[in-house]
């Protein structure tokens, strides 16, 4: 089976065939840089990571665009009350937004580009709106005429007369349709501001992404990504500025994933419901962020809880023992990934990127790779490994070298219950002591007082070790 996507403009699920045989344009919706990321961001962030992963270890050239919103309302109010500048606030926001990126695994997107950076390609991307008569000048505000676009509402299948009944128009605003949005805003004290025909001013929101999607991707372009709470107004504005400026379709392919939840409700920095990305990675660590979002297929709403995340952070120190091991029994050993897995997981992927059916190869294989290895079985061990590691890395896990991550993971265990690596060397001494005075009951009650800790005791011909317990 080819692959299948499943593209919110038509709401069915399509065979994907690109543009330029071979190769995939793909451009994501990136964050608005005024605060940290949160676990709402990571879905997104590892889901179009695994996508562009899957689609290069498939054999397409891909040019991966995600951008950066550096210029916006937000971000604007924070610096203000921050009082430093907006460009202060937008580079220490950029730089904790890399290193969370790092932390998650996500591979570096062929461009990043920064709103503020292409001011000129949006300027003259609204001039062509005025000329074709789709926008309109009011007083230094430059808004699209949504009436004059046929199309709008294709993506989020909602109907002008309906979203007019709700609309509203804020104070200060002087559009001619309650649904009309803007391109360029007028410029206030204090805001960041360029240059245009219509005066001193900044762009809008939707603008942005129009302009650098085309500027990097050309136009009509494989695949536009991000959050299901962008389709409206934000992809939806995006369509209509970007076909009406270009007379073309926009982008073949609309792919959204789901919102995470907490208790049923969407989680948001507005809400304050949310767990920073630094948080989740400092509980955690970073692959259990990933196994965590890619236990439910991306479309699906994603309910969290720490409790879940904790279980993810187990299930990926069970990929890391799993492969210490093998590589303790069968060193240097080459062999070739099992076919009939790679053909199961590819499948699984092909069906509209089912990372929770892929995951369940994964593990399968896991778990036939510990029973060859407990029957000493190493003709079988060694493809096993090989595929562990191989449909892993595709998904962005088990990719480390096992000691260094199973050392990092104890570490992390030992803050969280405020422990060190001294304490639990002591008691294992302790407990070695009363084994050899034959004291079986106190080593088993130091045995019992780890185990309540989280850490499990394995007696090895080199002596006494500690892991987490699973």
């Amino acid at each position: 089976m080819s692959l299948r996507v499943h593209n919110t403009l038509t709401g069915q699920i399509e065979p994907f065939v690109p543009i330029t045989p071979g190769k995939v344009g793909m451009y994501v919706c990136g964050v608005t840089v005024y605060d940290r990321s949160h676990i709402g961001h990571a879905r997104a962030l590892v889901t179009f990571d695994v996508i562009y992963r899957y689609l290069q270890w498939s054999g397409y050239a891909v040019t991966f665009v995600r951008n950066f919103t550096d210029v916006d309302d937000k971000i604007i109010a924070r610096a203000q009350a921050a009082g430093i500048s907006t460009s202060e606030l937008v580079a220490r926001n950029l730089e904790e937004f890399q290193e969370d990126v790092r932390q998650l695994g996500c591979l570096r997107p062929t461009v990043e580009p920064r709103a503020t950076e292409h001011i000129p390609e949006m300027i003259a991307l609204i001039q062509k709106l005025i000329e074709r008569g789709l926008a309109y000048v009011s007083d230094g505000d430059v808004y699209f005429c949504v009436e004059k676009f046929p199309g709008y509402g294709k993506l989020s299948k909602r109907r002008l007369e309906e979203m007019q009944a709700g609309a509203r128009v804020e104070v200060g605003e002087r559009k001619r349709h309650p649904m009309d949005f803007a391109l360029w805003k007028a410029s206030k004290p204090g805001e960041p501001k360029w240059e245009s025909p219509w005066g001193w001013g900044r762009p809008g929101w939707h603008i942005e992404c129009s302009a650098m999607s085309t500027k990097y991707l050309g136009q009509p372009f494989d695949i536009h990504g991000g959050g299901a709470d962008l389709i409206f107004p934000h992809h939806e504005n995006e369509i209509a500025q970007s076909e009406g400026a270009h007379g073309c379709e926009f982008a073949r392919y609309w792919l959204h994933n789901g919102l995470v939840t907490i208790r049923s409700e969407k989680m948001s920095k507005s809400l304050g419901n949310f767990m920073t990305i630094a948080e989740a990675v400092a509980r955690a660590g970073g692959e259990a962020v990933r196994l965590f979002v890619l236990g439910t297929h991306y479309r699906s709403p994603l309910e969290f809880a720490p409790e879940r995340l904790d279980e993810a952070g187990r299930a990926v120190g069970r990929v890391y023992e799993t492969l210490a091991r093998a590589d303790e029994t069968l060193g240097q050993v080459s062999a070739a990934p099992d076919p009939a897995r790679v053909e199961e997981f590819r499948a699984a992927m092909d069906d509209d990127f089912n990372t929770a059916r892929a995951l369940a190869v994964v593990f399968d294989a896991i778990r036939d790779l510990n029973r060859s290895l407990d029957e000493k079985r190493t003709a079988e061990a060694a493809p096993l490994r090989a595929t562990v590691r191989e449909l892993a890395t595709v998904l962005g896990i088990g990719s480390g070298d096992p000691v260094a991550v199973l050392a990092a993971e104890r570490e992390r265990h030992l803050r969280q219950q405020n422990l060190s690596r001294e304490f639990v060397a002591a008691k294992i001494a302790e407990r070695a002591a009363a084994r050899k005075a034959r004291d079986f009951a106190t080593a088993d009650r130091i045995r019992e007082e780890l185990r309540q800790k989280g850490i499990v005791l394995e007696d090895t011909p080199a002596g006494t070790v500690w892991k987490v317990a699973r």
